[in-house]
């Protein structure tokens, strides 16, 4: 019997060109930095799991989530999950300030550059070389990825 997928989702926030980032303190992705967000809970819609994320993992209340990207992250193994990850694009206050809060072990705002530069799950690479050329907004279709997208390779 083959067991549901879970559903995750993440937020990407943006100021001045440079996007928000935490670094995972818990697996799947641990010491790797990621987009806001994590597993939804029973009954959220994916948009509300990134909001509620996004604020657990940063102190950050945003708003307006948009679906910039979803990915299929079955898993290698029979002790690896398989993730549907929904991927939104929000806004929040100029002035909000994040602070490193729930299962993040830090966070910062990074350049497009700087974010190739780290341990990323490809996920990552892949919604931040989409940024740069205008991506998927709007009615994205699934990617589908393997397990180590989560992991980092």
């Amino acid at each position: 019997m083959t067991e549901q997928p879970q559903r995750a989702s993440s937020a990407i926030l943006e100021r001045n060109g440079r996007y928000l980032l935490v670094r995972r303190a818990n697996p799947p992705s641990a010491d790797m930095y990621a987009f806001p967000g994590g597993r939804a809970e029973p009954g959220e819609t994916p948009a509300e799991t990134a909001l509620r994320e996004l604020a657990e993992e940063t102190g950050i209340e945003a708003r307006n989530p948009v679906l910039f990207e979803a990915y299929d992250l079955p898993g290698k193994g029979p002790e690896e999950r398989h993730f549907l990850l929904s991927v939104f694009t929000v806004e929040a206050d100029p002035d909000s300030v994040a602070v490193a809060c729930d299962d993040a072990a830090g966070l910062g705002w990074f350049t497009r550059e700087e974010i190739f530069d780290l341990p990323i799950p490809e996920s990552v690479r892949d919604c931040v070389e989409k940024l740069a050329t205008g991506g998927h907004r709007g009615n994205p279709g699934f990617v589908t990825a393997t397990a180590s997208d989560l992991r980092g390779s």
